[in-house]
């Protein structure tokens, strides 16, 4: 009989009912988010900018402002409490058991530190290694994602590397001790297409390499197909959808997730203009009682203004918020 370890049974991350509300905001920007990040594997948080994907991964690291108010019926990482941890527990655990990949490596990286005394800062922090061997275990990380002549960039500041070598470093930085989940927000975003791909493959293989487990956060749907295993789709602060990359590539369920599919640009002869959303994400202001997309919606009827649609199960693993689901039904029917 195999033996298992006892984390390979367990998520490695664990959410449920997660909001988040700014003081003064009449609505939450974050309301009632629940997920889990199995071992190994990559969830997508996928959304237009101002749906609440940044928040919540900065909820989940503790790093939102005091002006915010975040609650959980339910949150582990592995074995322990996640979402309030006393602050000292919460520590040790960022940049060791869980990690973050920021979205712009110029504005996260200290300007005034060389490359290697950033990563080495973590290490000596979290592995109490002495100055020495954290500076060898930068070199290592540096030539783990390839950064080229790995000895001579560590003695570089930030501004001496392109965007796309000072990503390699924030992944280098992120991964040096060794986390159980890695969240990535908008990892690819300054960069351009061809780097891009690089950072992706390398992202890829590492995870691979290292078993890690990723939470990503995009709002670019072709990412999403090429890294993610499970996909969750935000809209104004709710989950709308979920499911697996397949399922959800293969018959979405939302009008949202549709839509963000439509206005996708495809290799092939265009047959006409990109598809849109019409009209853009509320604000904490303007949260709508009902279904938060109805204004935006082609299949909005009466109903999903009076209430807020439940997430529920349209077939094996994939869910939908949406009172008109499985939309098949309704494809060409007028709203």
């Amino acid at each position: 009989m195999s033996l298992q370890n006892p984390e390979s049974r367990q998520p490695v991350l664990s959410v449920d009912n997660l909001t988040v509300r700014f003081n003064g905001a009449p609505a939450n920007v974050v309301d009632g988010v629940s997920f889990s990040v199995q071992a190994g594997k990559t969830l997508a948080i996928v959304g237009e900018s101002g749906c609440g994907k940044s928040v919540t991964s900065m909820a989940l690291m503790g790093l939102l402002p005091a002006t915010a108010t975040v609650t959980a019926s339910a949150s582990r990482l592995l074995d322990e409490p996640l979402l309030g941890m006393p602050a000292e527990r919460l520590l040790d655990v960022r940049g060791n058991r869980m990690a973050m990949i920021f979205q712009e490596p110029m504005t996260s990286l200290n300007p005034v530190f060389t490359i290697g005394e950033q990563i080495a800062e973590s290490v000596m922090r979290h592995q109490g290694l002495a100055r020495k061997a954290a500076m060898q275990r930068a070199l290592q990380m540096l030539e783990h994602v390839r950064v080229p002549d790995a000895r001579q960039r560590l003695d570089a500041y930030p501004h001496e590397l392109s965007g796309g070598m000072r990503q390699r470093v924030m992944i280098a930085m992120a991964l040096a001790n060794d986390p159980k989940l890695i969240i990535a927000d908008e990892p690819t975003t300054a960069l351009d297409v061809t780097i891009q791909a690089q950072i992706l493959a390398l992202v890829s293989a590492l995870q691979a390499q290292t078993g890690t487990s990723m939470i990503l956060i995009t709002h670019d749907l072709g990412v999403v197909a090429e890294v993610a295993d499970e996909v969750m789709v935000m809209y104004a602060g709710q989950v709308v959808e979920s499911g697996s990359v397949k399922t959800l590539f293969d018959d979405p369920q939302h009008p949202y997730t549709i839509g963000l599919m439509g206005s996708m640009p495809s290799i092939g002869p265009r047959q006409g203009r990109l598809a849109t959303i019409n009209g853009r994400v509320p604000t904490p202001a303007e949260m709508p009682s009902g279904c938060r997309f109805a204004g935006r919606c082609p299949f909005a009827i009466s109903a999903c203004r009076e209430a807020r649609p439940a997430l529920l199960e349209v077939t094996e693993g994939h869910f939908a918020a949406c009172i008109r689901a499985p939309l098949e039904q309704h494809l060409g029917a007028s709203a």
